[in-house]
This record gives structure tokens, sequence and C-alpha cells, in this order.
């Protein structure tokens, strides 16, 4: 089977789009893994597949499917690549606005043209934060309540073999633990590739994230978001749920400046700064929180899929 492609990253968030339009593809788990493999496929954070939308309303469906084969509610920077995709491959009419129906509900972009007409730039409404425990979903009971009388998981410790570390539960459609690091010394060395030098950039991700991930504590389990307040920006690394460490999470930046503003680290408007580059995130006054960022094509192709891909 062959499959053609083009490979978009929102800020190094990266995925293999595919047209499905006719709805005639389907990735066995083995076949996702492969082409998101880095060496032996054509490597991305996941693969999204453009199909017709069902919801009124709606221009298209996002259907995302995490590295691992799993699926996913929804993905900020892979909604912006999917608004590009829709307007630069001529698929719906370069209006300045179009609505992405995905499995957390549809999403309204507003977005920018350069003088080619190709998407640079999209302002995505990502819905109302959930907060409510059950909803997130987490095991961890309220630890507070919202100026809007919702009861929500606010700094509540969850044990690891290296120590408690204090989350705040939001989804965004899908479920984020934040933890928000202020004093990295008193962390283990051995979570860190430099321990005479502990700092966001030098913690190993790959070993804490997991384990929180598939903690007990999250059913379905959860994206983890690991930031630091600064005076400018929120910096903010992530380990998703399904694909491990990524250079930017939409989602989680959304997840990390709502939880920001909750316990009052922060103000309800954030420059979140990733490792593939800063997004910018507001919860407004209508209750919404709304992304802006860049979505970026790479390169396009053909690839043959193959029966038993290698993985």
């Amino acid at each position: 089977m062959e499959l053609e492609f083009v490979k978009l990253h929102g800020l190094g968030n990266d995925f293999v789009f595919a047209n499905d339009l006719d709805e005639s593809i389907d990735l066995t788990k083995d076949q996702v893994a492969w082409l998101c493999d880095r060496h032996f496929g054509i490597g991305g954070d996941g693969v999204i597949l453009v199909r017709p939308a069902k919801a009124e309303g709606c221009d298209a469906y996002m259907h995302y499917i995490n590295s691992d084969g799993t699926l996913a509610q929804m993905c900020g920077n892979g909604v912006r690549c999917f608004a590009k995709y829709l307007v630069d491959e001529g698929i719906v009419e370069a209006t300045g606005h179009l609505v992405a129906e995905t499995l957390a509900g549809p999403r309204s972009i507003d977005y920018a043209v350069d003088e080619s007409g190709k998407l640079v730039e999209a302002t995505v409404m990502m819905g109302e934060p959930i907060l409510t425990p059950a909803s997130v979903p987490t095991n961890l009971s309220a630890t507070a309540t919202t100026g809007f009388g919702v009861d929500f998981v606010k700094d509540c410790a969850v044990d690891s073999p290296w120590g408690p570390f204090v989350f705040t539960c939001v989804s965004m459609g899908n479920p984020h633990a934040v933890t928000f690091i202020e004093d990295f010394s008193t962390l283990p060395d051995e979570l860190f590739s430099d321990p005479a030098d502990k700092r966001l950039e030098t913690l190993v991700l790959d070993k804490i994230g997991a384990f929180f991930e598939s903690h007990a504590a999250f059913p379905q389990k959860t994206n983890v978001e690991f930031a630091v307040v600064g005076p400018d920006a929120i910096a903010m690394r992530v380990f998703e749920r399904g694909c491990g460490e990524t250079l930017a999470c939409g989602t989680g930046a959304c997840a990390t400046s709502v939880a920001a503003c909750l316990t009052g680290r922060a103000g309800c408007e954030n420059d979140v700064a990733l490792r593939g580059g800063v997004l910018h995130i507001r919860w407004d006054d209508d209750a919404k929180v709304y992304m802006t960022g860049t979505a970026t094509e790479a390169f396009r192709g053909i690839v043959a899929l193959p029966d038993q891909p290698r993985r």
C-alpha cells in the first residue's frame, strides 16, 4: 500500500498527515508505529487522517492517532497543523476561519496566510478547561474550589521513587497533570543529565514522565507537564501520553497556563515557552482558552507501507 503524505509540525511537535476524505485508509497499530519511527519510517509524534466531518458546522474531522497506535481526543499543535493542511491543500476556502471536528468536540480556528495563501499562524478556541476530578479524569480528590464554584485538584502531592511531586490537574479534552518546580536542588541527582546543573533543561523526562503518565492516580493515563514560572513566560517541558517527550504540546501549554492562573502563580494570559518555541495562551472572560501559534510544512512524499512493519 502506498500512502501520499505531508509532514507538518507545530513548534517541532510533528505529524504525518494523509488525505482520507474517502475514508479508505485503515492503518494498523504497527503501521502507525512504523510511520512515526524516526529511523525506519517518516518520523512523527502521531498520524493525522483528514476525514469528512460528521458534526454540523465543521469543515473536516481530525482523526489523530498517537505514535503508539492509540487514539487521542485532541492535540493543540496537531489541530493548528490540521487547519494548515485544509487551507494549503485547498480542501477549504481560505476565508480566515474554519471549524475542525475532533473527538473532544468542535474547535473554531482563526488563521492568517502569507502572500501565497499558505497558512502561517492560527488561533484555536480550545474550549473550557475541565477541572472536576472525575471528568479530568483523576482519582485524586479535589483540594480547592475555583472562584466560580468548581472543585479541582490543586497542588496535590503524589508519591514517587524520587519523593512527592505536587500536581494540579486540568483537562483540555485530554488529561494533564501539571507540576510547578520551584527548587530543583531538592530533587535527587539521578533525575538530571547533569547533577551539577539542576534545571528544567537537564531534567530527565523519560524516567519521571513515564512514571507519572501511568500512575494509578490517572485511570486513563495522563500528559505530564513540568513547568517553571518566570517573569516573562512559563517555561515547560512535557511528557505526552502515548508519545513520550515532545518538543511542544498545545493542550499541555493551555493546561499549564490555566493551572498557573488557578494556583495564583501567574495571570490568565501567558506566553508558554516550550522546547520547540512559544505559544500564546489566553483564558478569556468567556471561560474558554485560546491558543495562538505557528504551523509549518516540513516535507511531503509517497511512502510504501510494509504489511509487516519492522519496529
